[in-house]
């Protein structure tokens, strides 16, 4: 009934839809594996893609030839550009979507993607020979053969929905969760733990009182995510969100449900997101705060479902409904459905390699929360790389592995293999030390080519790529050959608070002061714009930002070849860690469980002193 495949992927979430359509993008015939073809991308929890660096990671997705960034432009309802205050290592793009729409268009672009299959079924099982991948066994007894497997199981592994008192089964509401895998893969030698998250209630939209409320519109230049020229919305068409604010009223009331709370009774044992909690964990963490921002958002354009960012809580739904209903806006509100928790399996990603290969199992590779994260971009993005290396793997190739100054996905995956995690794990700008060169606005520069490489970013992202890069070169070239005269320049300068030139300045000098911009000089400087010969906002963000940050660009490279040293010294494969005696017990077993590939690794693996690398470099011959 089925032919053998190259690569079999589990689960259709954000992680299953990037891997499938990846591997099978690059060539594969791929075969992708859910218990329901109703819930392909389905958001789960809040409807929007991107934020403070999960939008820097939807960019790099779509540089390399993934879909999220498209799907993302083609089901927005507002866009929203967060940190143009500060520099643009900062700026992250981020978007309301349409929840069905979203998942509508995946799942229309999964089915217009040639080599890939799809089966609705659970898997109960993996077929493992002498330690590598064989294929999977569903829930109705097939046995499905494959060259490689990626697991991306979400929430569903041995999955446990909270409500207050009650707690039943279930990968998410209306459910069931997934069994088998967990047990399976235990057995044959790897560590599982348990993590939770959870999610607000869902309102009807018409119940609510706009009035009394803060509105938030979307951007007026709405710039999206892909690179290909996709067509958005244009920016008077964007729905709007609203912010509203709890009070010590509602704190109080929501604390009467603390005695009935899954978590503060102990029947949740996994832990939560820090960077996400639960508002009963934030009145309980923040007592001090007598109030916690709501953000009202839209499900989408044809639905009235709200979704209350910022309350999510497994408290009683009586106890949930009798507190929101104190918030200004929500005195007459109606739930759609309550807010929960939910507890599931997943297996500590220091059990990695950097493709997402399992060290114990040959061909088998886990993506999204089942190492442990949280979010769809996170999610989206380890799909991709477990997609393409499991592919590649299929055909006998080398593995693609994104550096930490290659990428925020370099970053995440480096984080979780060096670090593993025991709370859900979410990226931010902070855990990027290059991030002045991991911007949002250069993820086709830095990516585009290594995805038209190994075949998955097309020929038309290689060449709009190769036309921006060719067009930046050529305007920071012309403004640092344009001499600006004196009197070119005094309305520019007048109005920024600058004093007049004495001479004539290259146009470069002139945009590198604070609060001159690129647009600005070409509107007062008639010359220098009939010279640039290009109003595109894009390019033009691009040539200035380049010119404004190139020293710190430059130390940040500086920063990268300094590192790229330990990168480049390989430790040998099976180096026997228990001879070096002058390092601690603690570098001797995180180094043992790890075994990092390179000297690099083995100085970010917490535990790892900077003198347990040297004593490692005179080991090694250094």
């Amino acid at each position: 009934m089925f032919p053998e495949y190259d690569v079999i992927v589990v689960g259709a979430g954000h992680a299953g839809c990037e891997a499938a359509a990846a591997a099978a993008n690059m060539g594969s015939k791929v075969l992708l594996v859910t218990m329901n073809m109703q819930t392909i991308a389905q958001m789960s929890c809040n409807p929007a893609m991107g934020g403070i660096a999960k939008g820097q990671i939807v960019r790099e997705i779509d540089a390399l030839g993934g879909y999220s960034g498209i799907v993302s432009d083609k089901s927005m309802i507002q866009f929203r550009m967060l940190n143009k205050s500060k520099g643009p290592g900062m700026w992250s793009p981020r978007c309301q979507s349409d929840r069905m729409q979203f998942a509508a268009t995946w799942r229309e672009m999964l089915e217009n993607t040639p080599n890939l299959d799809f089966w609705q079924d659970m898997v109960k099982g993996l077929i493992v020979s002498r330690g590598t991948i064989q294929g999977v066994v569903t829930g109705m007894g097939q046995e499905i053969r494959a060259k490689c497997v990626v697991l991306t199981n979400g929430t569903f592994l041995n999955g446990v929905i909270h409500i207050g008192e009650k707690q039943f089964g279930g990968g998410r509401i209306g459910e069931k969760g997934a069994t088998g895998i967990t047990e399976q893969l235990v057995e044959m030698g790897f560590e599982s733990a348990r993590l939770k998250t959870g999610t607000p209630p869902r309102i009807d939209g018409r119940s609510l009182d706009y009035s009394k409320m803060e509105i938030q519109n979307g951007d007026e230049e709405v710039v999206g995510f892909s690179y290909l020229p996709i067509k958005k919305i244009k920016p008077q068409e964007q729905r709007c969100c609203w912010i509203t604010y709890t009070s010590p009223e509602v704190h109080e009331i929501l604390k009467t449900g603390f005695e009935q709370s899954p978590m503060y009774q102990g029947r949740i044992k996994g832990s939560g997101p820090r960077y996400c909690p639960s508002i009963e964990d934030k009145i309980s963490r923040f007592a001090e705060r007598d109030r916690h921002q709501l953000f009202v958002e839209p499900e989408g354009w044809s639905t009235v479902e709200i979704y209350v960012n910022g309350f999510s809580t497994s408290l009683p739904e009586e106890v949930q409904y009798k507190a929101l209903k104190m918030v200004p806006g929500f005195e007459n509100c109606k739930f759609f459905r309550p807010g929960y928790a939910i507890e599931y399996d997943y297996f500590p990603p220091t059990q990695l390699k950097f493709t997402l290969e399992t060290k114990l199992i040959q061909n088998l590779f886990f993506a999204g929360q089942i190492n442990g994260t949280t979010g769809y971009e996170e999610a989206a993005c380890q799909g991709l790389m477990a997609g393409i290396n499991a592919h590649r793997n299929a055909k006998g190739e080398e593995p693609v592995v994104l550096e930490r100054s290659d990428a925020y996905i370099g970053v995440l995956i480096d984080d979780l293999i060096n670090k593993g995690t025991d709370e859900p794990y979410r990226m931010f700008t902070s855990r990027a030390e290059y991030r002045t060169l991991l911007r949002q606005d250069n993820a086709d520069l830095r990516l585009t080519g290594l995805g038209h490489k190994i075949g998955l970013a097309t020929d038309e992202r290689m060449r709009l790529m190769t036309e921006k890069k060719e067009k930046v070169a050529q305007i920071k070239k012309i403004l640092a050959d344009f001499p600006v005269d004196p009197s070119m320049a005094e309305g520019l300068l007048a109005d920024n608070g600058f004093s007049g030139l004495a001479e004539k300045t290259r146009a470069t000098k002139i945009l590198l002061r604070p609060g001159i911009g690129l647009k600005d000089m070409l509107q007062q400087i008639p010359a220098l714009k009939e010279a640039v010969g290009t109003d595109d906002a894009l390019i033009l963000e691009q040539v200035e930002i380049q010119v404004k940050y190139d020293i710190y660009i430059e130390k940040e490279q500086e920063l990268v070849q300094k590192m790229s040293a330990l990168e480049g010294l390989n430790i040998p494969e099976n180096f026997n860690y228990e001879k070096l005696t002058a390092i601690s017990t603690e570098a001797r077993q995180k180094l043992n469980k790890i075994k990092p590939r390179t000297l690099g690794q083995a100085s970010r693996i917490s535990g790892v002193n900077p003198s347990d690398v040297q004593i490692l470099m005179v080991y090694m011959g250094r």
